[in-house]
């Protein structure tokens, strides 16, 4: 017997029936927008956290909690005091959003069994497998290809492209 699906019926009860996605936590969404405020404003010295929580409309607190693992793998680096802030360690061009995500988020692999085999017995059986590991290697490699240089430079375009100021 054969199925035909319209692929059309089949986006939409996908739309309406999945519940969650697959998706990033807000720290490495708020990490990388942090570190691409510090690659904007920077230029002059230490950055307080408070005015890049302000600029990005997260919690300073929270922020400070993202800048400590940050800090620790030497891709910012901080000052304490009534002048101090943080900074990038290294130029932009040099800092790759994969370093970033997986320094916040750990494994970005779409599925456990993918980051660890041994998770599942049926991992070296499993095609499905073989899929979520495609898919976590096609992540790692558009995170590995953008640098947050690039990310500025994104930013630069936007910016013009509205015709309007946009503070980040």
């Amino acid at each position: 017997m054969i199925i035909a699906i319209d692929i059309l019926d089949y986006v939409d009860y996908i739309s309406h029936n999945i519940k969650e996605t697959m998706k990033l936590s807000t720290r490495a969404q708020y990490g990388t927008r942090a570190l691409l405020d510090l690659a904007i404003h920077g230029g002059n010295g230490p950055v307080p956290v408070r005015d890049i929580a302000r600029r990005q409309q997260i919690s300073a607190t929270y922020l400070e909690h993202l800048v400590t693992p940050l800090v620790a793998a030497g891709i910012i680096r901080s000052v304490r005091g009534a002048r101090g802030g943080i900074w990038l360690n290294r130029p932009p061009r040099q800092i790759k959003l994969n370093e970033v995500v997986q320094l916040l988020e750990g494994s970005i692999a779409p599925v456990e069994c993918v980051s660890d085999p041994e998770y599942c017995s049926r991992s070296g059986l499993c095609v499905t497998r073989d899929v979520w590991s495609e898919l976590g290697k096609a992540m790692n490699g558009v995170l590995e290809s953008i640098t947050l240089q690039d990310l500025v430079e994104r930013q630069k375009e936007k910016a013009q492209l509205q015709g309007a100021m946009y503070f980040i």
